[in-house]
């Protein structure tokens, strides 16, 4: 409602300015004619005894028309109130040495003369003014002044501005009428801008609630009448709506993770643990009396450890990658880390059919340990998860920009839902051996380089992962 206050501010100021401006043009046109009456007067050099006579009271009131208002207490009936007329508003009345009306040419003073004269306390003063003024003559509003006549006689010249007050008083009623009447019709179209302009801000509140109440698929909808700050406005407020659900959607799938990690990992932990705990138990109750059966206790208990010595490493080596450490980058040639992989690979199981396609040097900007982590892994999944006689394929390629490394081999493969879940945490398919988090380590470390890695398989025709290092890792 500020614009509505504003413009009745500016209505008031116009009208206080334009009834002031008027006034200050119709009292000035009054005095105008009122002082050019005055200075005619005291030009002529005419003396009460001249005015006395018929034909200088003829002239004087061609000049300036005597009062016509009340004709009480005259003894000359009509004859006076034509005297005492000036045109139905003005006086004309000849003060003696006593302020008192006096009469002229033998006509009475009229009620309005008499009242004048006795409202005038100082008629010499009226005189030496440059300017009429204000003054009340039986309730009524005039313009008064004063001026000698050549026997120094003072005759008082009134003029009333009833009829000016009155078309104040009008203009005046006229322009707060029109003031109101506009007030009345900014206040409506403001009301109806301001309902049409707020409904985008009210979709924001109900959106904002209902995702407060847990519905974060809630967005502001999009309005025709939108201004563009409103509608920047909503667009912003949608983003933020999406990153935020977006957040509280991968915290929870986080929180899930980490919950099932927990649980994985305390089992994968408790295992190797209680095998321990059981052999010692035995032991200390010395029910291992042949040294065969403590040699081999002796045995399961250093694989157990050995077992959860790896699972820790992974475990640590999982943290780190989720902490985004920083890389030791440096050039590495990726083709001689594929041969050394295979050429081990060939030592550990002399009768598996190795191939390598990674001849020459193919340098990457990359942390070496990290590499070699994720070749170890990938050959030590084909170990693990197939026959020692299933023919693998190393190689190394540059294409479009980008470095791919793929570990290929023709064992048993997976089924869809398990290669969907192959780089979860402790996943293994079909209960196979192994902790589970090799190919987790993997994704790890190839995202930390900024690559990708995907698998391709199918139940019975193999399986294939492929990792993907990104061109600005590329060195020539």
């Amino acid at each position: 409602m500020a614009n509505v206050a504003l413009l009745a501010l500016g209505i008031v100021m116009a009208t206080v300015v334009s009834v002031m401006g008027m006034r200050l043009y119709l009292l000035d046109s009054v005095d105008t004619e009122l002082m050019g009456t005055r200075d005619s007067i005291g030009g002529s050099r005419v003396t009460l005894a001249q005015i006395d006579s018929l034909s200088a009271f003829a002239a004087l009131t061609d000049r300036f028309p005597l009062d016509s208002g009340d004709t009480g207490g005259s003894s000359s009936g009509t004859g006076s109130a034509n005297a005492d007329s000036l045109v139905s508003d003005g006086i004309f009345v000849v003060v003696g040495t006593n302020g008192q009306a006096t009469p002229v040419a033998g006509l009475t003073p009229t009620a309005n003369q008499r009242a004048l004269a006795a409202a005038v306390s100082d008629p010499a003063a009226l005189v030496r003014d440059d300017e009429p003024h204000d003054l009340r003559v039986r309730g009524a509003p005039y313009r008064v002044t004063a001026a000698h006549l050549a026997d120094g006689t003072t005759v008082l010249l009134a003029t009333s501005t009833d009829a000016l007050h009155d078309v104040l008083g009008k203009a005046l009623k006229l322009d707060l009428t029109v003031g109101t009447l506009l007030l009345a019709l900014l206040a409506v179209l403001t009301m109806f801008s301001v309902s049409r302009r707020m409904a985008p801000l009210e979709d924001m509140v109900e959106t904002s609630t209902a995702i407060a109440e847990g519905d974060l698929t809630r967005r502001v909808p999009s309005s025709r009448e939108a201004t563009l700050e409103v509608e920047q406005l909503r667009v912003a407020l949608n983003t933020m709506l999406h990153q935020v659900e977006s957040a509280y959607r991968t915290r929870e799938r986080s929180a899930a993770q980490l919950r099932r990690f927990v649980a994985d990992a305390s089992h994968e932990l408790r295992t190797p643990l209680s095998a321990i705990r059981g052999y010692l138990q035995l032991y200390d109750k010395g029910m291992l009396t042949d040294p065969d059966e403590r040699r081999r206790a002796w045995d399961r208990m250093n694989g157990e450890a050995d077992r959860m010595g790896r699972l820790v490493d992974e475990l640590l080596t999982l943290a780190r990658l989720d902490q985004r450490p920083e890389l030791r980058l440096k050039n590495v040639d990726l083709s001689r880390l594929v041969r050394e992989a295979a050429e081990d690979l060939r030592i550990q199981e002399p009768e598996r059919p190795v191939s390598v396609a990674a001849e020459g040097a193919l340098l990457v900007r990359a942390d070496e340990s990290g590499l070699r982590q994720v070749l170890g892994n990938l050959v030590g999944n084909v170990r693990t998860h197939t026959p020692a006689d299933v023919p693998v394929r190393l190689g190394v390629e540059r294409v479009d920009g980008v470095v791919r490394l793929c570990v290929a081999d023709e064992g048993p493969g997976l089924a869809e839902e398990d290669a969907a879940r192959i780089f979860d945490r402790f996943f293994r398919a079909g209960g196979e051996a192994g902790s589970g988090l090799g190919l987790a380590i993997v994704q790890g470390v190839v995202l930390a380089h900024g690559g990708s890695v995907a698998v391709r398989t199918a139940s019975g025709g193999g399986l294939a992962v492929t990792v993907t290092l990104p061109e600005r890792g590329v060195c020539a």
